[in-house]
């Protein structure tokens, strides 16, 4: 079969691997698309693991079953396959903190979701693997684990209706953060970025403003509402200056989402008084557990978030690289899909 290899975001070979051979308690997926998330193209996180097949945005259809799988499965079901899975038993699954568990942060699947088939361990076929309502296609199942993650943000953030909401940054997630803010009927939702392709989109999928990422726009805030700044700020950018504009537009008593955040060698400084005085959250999100990914599925199956519109660009495995050069070259793009068995493109 054919995998696309990560050695670098410049240097994504298609290589010829095996396919795997799947054990008793395990499941052989098909894979028929694979989004490429935003996280794909950070060489800060990638490079120290490398070379590897990267890709956990996957939806497919079964092909091999393990005769001693228990879940209620079936050769040729469409499925979303769960690439990280919690034990369910650990003190932080148990308070809440699932994606903290030890348990989702090391498990996977084989080789990579930039495969043609992938191997389904035994723990995420008991426990992360999603059938497909008839109404979503395998492209828009692939948003399951990126709105997860953003359900699980919003969540955390506890983002209310009242609220005047900024986020920062208006690529994949920050579109989606728009449009689930959009589909909860927050009063009002600002984004901010300095892309004006970016900033149209994040209008066209439902901001109610936008404007560019720059040191005016706290003023710009307070003009349309009341003298005041945002209640929630969400932050989808790793970019250093969006740490301190955050700081700039939040409100008293208001919450700094960490959505996104710089590489692990730079350090931010952050006003820790004005913060006390004013009773200002910080707030951080990682990854998505089993409830996420399940709400996110039901919000998807309501088919009142347009996710199909988001993708821009649809490839075959061999054009990985390509895939990859769109994302990084930040310009009219926004969700790129792999198909690695998509033998029209």
């Amino acid at each position: 079969m054919l995998v696309a290899v990560y050695y670098n975001n410049k240097q994504i070979p298609v290589e010829e691997f095996p396919m795997p051979e799947i054990g008793e308690e395990e499941i052989l997926l098909k894979v028929m698309a694979s989004g490429i998330c935003g996280s794909d193209v950070l060489e800060w996180y990638r490079l120290p693991k490398a070379p590897r097949v990267l890709g956990h945005e996957v939806t497919g259809v079964i092909e091999q079953i393990g005769k001693k799988v228990t879940a209620n499965l079936k050769i040729g079901d469409p499925v979303f396959v769960s690439h990280h899975v919690p034990c369910n038993t650990c003190i932080h699954c148990q308070k809440g903190h699932h994606t903290a568990c030890e348990t989702l942060q090391n498990t996977n699947y084989f080789p990579g979701g930039f495969a043609q088939y992938i191997k389904v361990p035994k723990i995420n076929v008991q426990t992360g693997i999603y059938k497909l309502p008839d109404n979503l296609t395998f492209e828009e199942g692939t948003f399951i684990e990126p709105l997860a993650c953003v359900t699980r943000g919003q969540r955390l953030a506890n983002i209310q209706k009242d609220d005047t909401v900024l986020i920062i940054g208006s690529g994949i997630s920050g579109i989606l953060h728009t449009q689930l803010a959009k589909f909860k009927d927050i009063k009002k939702i600002i984004v901010a970025d300095i892309n004006p392709y970016r900033m149209n989109l994040a209008v066209q999928f439902g901001a109610d403003y936008a404007f560019n990422a720059d040191e005016s726009l706290p003023q710009k805030i307070k003009a349309l509402n009341n003298g005041r700044l945002a209640d929630k700020v969400i932050v989808c950018t790793g970019a250093p200056p969006a740490v301190t504009l955050a700081t700039n537009c939040i409100e008293k008593g208001g919450t700094i989402l960490f959505f996104a955040v710089p590489e692990p060698t730079i350090k931010m400084p952050l006003p820790i008084n004005q913060f006390w005085r004013n009773e200002i959250t910080i707030q951080t999100s990682y990854g998505a557990a089993p409830n996420d990914l399940e709400e996110a599925l039901s919000i998807l199956a309501t088919k009142k978030l347009n996710v199909k519109d988001m993708i821009t660009h649809k490839l075959p495995l061999r054009e990985t690289q390509e895939g990859f050069q769109l994302m990084t070259n930040n310009g009219e793009s926004l969700k790129i899909i792999l198909e690695p068995n998509n033998s029209n493109l």
